[in-house]
C-alpha cells in the first residue's frame, strides 16, 4: 500500500477519551455518594440521560451535530474559542447546562439538592482534565511513521476543547505536519469538504492518503466518500455496518504498520 500521507482521528484513536470520561464520571459520582449517599452508577446513568435531553433541546444542537461535539464533551468544555457565532452561544449556555444536567440527574434518583448539583457540575470538568490517557501503542506507531509519511490530525470538536486535550499530552502535536479541528473549519467529519481541505494542506491526492479512525459514521464514511483508503480501528468489537465498509479493519493501532508496509 504505497501512501504518502496518514490522517489520524484523535479521540478513541490516539487518545483514550472514553476511558478518561468513564473515570471522571466514576470519581465524581463516588464523591456524590460520600456527600449524599447516592448510588453512583444510577447517578451517572441519569446525568448522562438528562445531559442528552438538555443538549438536544438547545438551539445550538444542529450546530453541535454539524461540528461533532457530543453532550458529554459539553459537560466540561468552555467553548471559549472558535470564530463562529454559535460558539459564543455555547459559551453562554455551558455553565447552566452543566449545572442543570447534574441537578436533574440527582433529582431523578430522589435527591433535590441544586447546591450539590452545582458542585458536581464543577467537579466533573476538573476530574476529566486530570485524566489525559493515551493508548499504549500510540507513540510507538507515530514514531515509526514520522519522517516516512506526512501526518495530519483530523478531529471533530470545539477548538478550545480539542486543543486542551492536546495540551494534556503535549508531546503529541509535534508528530503532525497539520492539525485540522472541525470547529475551525465550520463542518465536521464525515463532510467531504473537511477531508479535501486536510489533503490540500498536505498537498496530496485522496488516493495517496489513508484515514485511520474509530468511528464508521465519521472517519470511515468521510474517507470512503472521497475515495481515500480507510482503516477502522475497532478495539471493542463494535458491530459492523453493511452500508459503511472500511478498506481495512484493525483492533490495535500497531496493526496499521504492516498494512502500510
Amino acid at each position: 500500500m504505497a501512501k504518502k500521507a496518514v490522517l489520524f482521528d484523535l479521540d478513541d484513536t490516539l487518545l483514550w477519551d472514553e476511558r478518561s470520561v468513564d473515570e471522571a464520571f466514576q470519581a465524581t459520582c463516588e464523591w456524590a455518594k460520600e456527600q449524599a449517599g447516592v448510588d453512583p452508577k444510577r447517578l451517572e446513568e441519569e446525568v448522562k440521560r438528562e445531559a442528552r435531553e438538555l443538549y438536544s433541546s438547545y438551539e445550538t444542537f444542529p450546530f453541535t451535530q454539524q461540528i461533532g461535539i457530543n453532550p458529554l464533551e459539553g459537560l466540561w468544555a468552555r467553548f471559549s474559542e472558535g470564530e463562529l457565532e454559535s460558539f459564543r452561544k455555547l459559551e453562554q449556555l455551558a455553565p447552566g447546562y452543566r449545572k442543570d444536567a447534574w441537578t436533574r440527574g440527582l433529582a431523578a434518583i430522589g435527591v433535590d439538592d441544586p447546591a450539590l448539583g452545582a458542585e458536581l457540575a464543577e467537579r466533573f470538568p476538573k476530574e476529566r482534565r486530570e485524566r489525559p490517557i493515551v493508548y499504549e501503542e500510540t507513540f510507538e506507531v507515530l514514531d515509526s511513521l514520522k519522517g516516512k509519511y506526512k501526518l495530519l490530525l483530523l478531529t471533530n470538536g470545539s477548538p478550545d476543547l480539542q486543543q486542551e486535550k492536546l495540551l494534556g499530552v503535549p508531546e503529541l502535536t509535534s508528530y503532525f505536519d497539520e492539525i485540522v479541528i472541525s470547529g475551525n473549519y465550520g463542518k465536521g467529519k464525515p463532510d467531504a469538504g473537511i477531508f479535501r481541505h486536510a489533503l490540500e494542506l498536505l498537498g496530496v491526492e485522496p488516493e495517496d492518503g489513508i484515514m485511520v479512525g474509530d468511528k464508521l459514521t465519521t472517519d470511515i464514511l468521510g474517507a470512503n466518500t472521497i475515495g481515500m483508503t480507510s482503516v477502522w480501528i475497532n478495539r471493542g468489537g463494535k458491530a459492523k455496518n453493511p452500508e459503511i465498509v472500511p478498506s481495512h479493519e484493525i483492533t490495535r493501532l500497531d496493526q496499521l504498520i504492516p498494512l502500510l508496509a
